[in-house]
């Protein structure tokens, strides 16, 4: 199976998961353009209970541009997902990693964009494991 996520477990009640993830991205240059409710979602639409999930649609707004000159299609692929799982008295994040884009895309010139997002995003998920509690 292709790896397509980068990941860290915290130590972390997921309302305080979320809080970092939301902080560590802007640490790095990233904001939060979408939030999606997995939980709320599917007792709204379906009527069943899941684990709290929540998905945030990230963007660097410089990198988005460049990839998007690069290969205009990649737009398909943006903003970077990065999902925060309740999981057990703790949280797992998952972000999309970039670097499955030049796969996606064929377009080599995004190569040197998605390091660089996978760079920050690294990041971020680093920067994670210093503020456990």
């Amino acid at each position: 199976m292709t790896e397509f996520t980068m990941s860290r477990t915290l130590d972390a009640p997921y309302p305080q998961a979320v809080a970092r993830v939301r902080d560590g991205l802007a640490q790095v240059g990233f904001g939060v353009l979408t939030e999606i409710d997995i939980a709320a979602t599917l007792k709204a639409k379906l009527d069943v209970d899941v684990a709290p999930k929540v998905i945030l649609g990230a963007c660097r707004p410089q990198l988005a541009h460049q990839a998007l000159q690069a290969d205009p299609r990649v737009a398909a692929l943006l903003p970077c997902n990065v999902v925060v799982s309740a999981d057990g008295d703790g949280a797992l994040v998952e972000v999309m990693d970039p670097d499955v884009m030049p796969d996606l895309t064929g377009t080599a010139e995004i190569t040197a964009v998605a390091a660089q997002a996978r760079e920050l995003l690294a990041q971020m998920l680093d920067g994670l494991d210093g503020g456990r509690e």
